[in-house]
């Protein structure tokens, strides 16, 4: 594992990681929307000159250059990058949402198939809650691009969840706190606390963090435009306060729910606060807005006998499963 350059403190045990990484880059690329330079030591050498007599040089920093304005007045992308509840294969990615380049929701294991230049742009993280299956990729972002950008990767998350990330995850012992490195002053990660029904306004998108009810503390999301909303409602049970908020949006098109469980696990569902079909009924009656409806969190092993389940409940609300790399656009 690399920390993307030396951090300067010692891990517990007085382990040490790697020296520092060198950028190993022309001096300018193109990839879609986003311009990468960097400063090669090795080229200035070659040249004659002192690797260290320019500004980035010693680190090799890489920074990357953004064209044009985040939801610029288009309509507004969201791509499913990973909606299982588990993994295996080449089509099981667990949960993660692209918002146009620069913006995801939850960072499971579907981060990981994109490249590197699309990693590079994303500027926020948003996160529903904890467990692995919604933050796996999260630690590998910043340790992969941190240092090929010119500002720190934004962590949106409740004071909760960022107490849970700081203490179980960037706490040097599971993974270097990068909210840190390379310096507590220009660090390649920051945290940004969010409250439950407060928006947070990024370009021509607003996203608010929504109620949920889960094991852990736990938000959904709503993603609003200039042109309608979605609702991603995250990893929840029973919750009414969700469809208080929910109800409010009049220009809701899609409604992204979680159901973990087939019926016959209905227990097992109400002990890890997940949906099955029959308690996934019981909630949509809350709805008072007509969106596509989605399911996504669907368990490997039991995807059809679910979604039968779901058909057999809510059939008549057209629900459909959703899909890795499906496009929505507000």
């Amino acid at each position: 594992m690399s920390t993307g350059m030396d951090h300067g403190k010692p891990i517990p045990n007085e382990h040490h990681f790697p020296s520092p990484r060198r950028a190993r880059f022309v001096q300018f690329a193109r990839f879609g929307g986003v311009e990468l330079c960097a400063t090669e030591p090795r080229l200035r050498r070659q040249k004659g000159e002192d690797p260290g007599s320019a500004p980035g040089a010693a680190s090799g920093l890489l920074a990357v250059n953004y064209q044009g304005q985040p939801g610029g007045g288009t309509n507004v992308k969201v791509r499913i990058l990973g909606c299982s509840g588990g993994i295996g294969g080449r089509h099981l990615r667990t949960t993660s949402i692209i918002v146009d380049h620069d913006i995801l929701i939850d960072a499971g294991t579907g981060v990981a198939d994109l490249p590197i230049a699309d990693l590079a742009q994303i500027d926020h993280v948003f996160i529903t809650h904890t467990h692995l299956d919604h933050i796996a990729c999260l630690p590998f972002i910043v340790d992969t691009v941190g240092d090929m950008r010119n500002r720190p990767l934004t962590v949106h998350a409740t004071a909760e969840v960022i107490g849970i990330l700081r203490s179980h995850i960037f706490n040097w012992a599971v993974w270097p706190d990068f909210s840190e490195i390379p310096s507590a002053e220009k660090p390649f990660m920051k945290f940004e606390t969010i409250k439950v029904n407060e928006a947070t306004r990024i370009g021509d998108r607003t996203i608010t963090a929504l109620p949920a009810n889960h094991t852990v503390p736990a938000v959904g999301y709503s993603l609003k435009s200039d042109k309608g909303s979605l609702v991603f409602t995250g990893d929840t049970t029973i919750c009414p306060a969700l469809w208080v908020e929910v109800n409010k949006l009049n220009d809701l098109r899609y409604l992204i729910i979680e159901c973990a469980f087939s019926n016959r696990e209905r227990r097992l569902a109400e002990m890890s606060k997940h949906l099955c079909p029959s308690m996934l009924a019981e909630e949509l009656t809350n709805l008072q807005r007509n969106p596509e409806i989605y399911i996504t969190h669907l368990k490997p092993g039991q995807i059809e006998l679910t979604m039968l389940e779901v058909e057999e409940h809510v059939g008549g609300m057209s629900p459909r499963m959703l899909q890795n790399n499906q496009v929505f656009e507000l």
